[in-house]
């Protein structure tokens, strides 16, 4: 074998490890450009043939190259194709947990509008307040407070919050850029009717505990 042919193959190898750390990483989870920067690179390098292998598994490749992250989701069928058991599965969330994804949702287009840092932070008290307008008058609200901790951590565990060491020991969280491929722009646009709907969900649950 001469030393062409044996470059080659090295290279061939080379890049048949690196498509197999990619799908790894991508069946493990999201894969963030800050996150892993070499797995990143081979990710765009490589990703025409991400495409192809994951198609035969009934997934498609959601990535953004400006925002910076990659992960699979279930590819909707066309017409006639059958359905092929989900390795993607849906995740039912609780309704406080929905609320806090739509309130931190639309604080990051907020955010995004004002043209200043690319990333959102916000303090648990800052989050707290986001969802404190919504309780009604007179209802239990230490006891609701006292959840928000819940309901943060099942957001870090989605992926769409990772907590930070913030000085002075006060508990901060980076809002993931992720979420806005989970929360459209068209679900954003009638999000003020959803807010109505969500508060006086929230009333009827309160009274409930009450």
């Amino acid at each position: 074998m001469d030393m062409e042919s044996t470059q080659g193959l090295s290279h061939g190898v080379a890049q048949g490890v690196a498509l197999s750390r990619v799908l790894v990483g991508l069946m493990k989870g999201v894969v963030y450009r800050e996150g892993d920067a070499p797995l990143w690179q081979n990710l765009l390098a490589l990703q025409a043939r991400v495409r192809d292998h994951i198609a035969v598994l009934g997934l498609e490749l959601i990535l953004d190259e400006a925002e910076g992250y990659a992960f699979l989701r279930t590819r909707p069928l066309n017409e006639g194709e059958p359905e092929l058991p989900r390795l993607v599965q849906r995740r039912a969330l609780s309704f406080p947990v929905s609320l806090l994804l739509a309130l931190l949702r639309k604080k990051l287009a907020e955010f995004d509008a004002g043209g200043g840092d690319t990333r959102l932070i916000l303090t648990r008290d800052e989050i707290v307040e986001l969802i404190r307008v919504f309780l009604p008058s007179g209802s239990n609200e230490a006891k609701l407070i006292d959840q928000v901790d819940t309901h943060i951590n099942k957001i870090i565990e989605l992926g769409f919050l990772r907590r930070l060491k913030a000085p002075g020991g006060e508990p901060a969280f980076e809002v993931r850029r992720l979420l806005k491929a989970f929360v459209a722009a068209q679900w954003l646009a009638e999000f003020d009717q959803r807010l109505e709907g969500y508060r006086a969900q929230l009333g009827g649950e309160v009274a409930e505990q009450e």
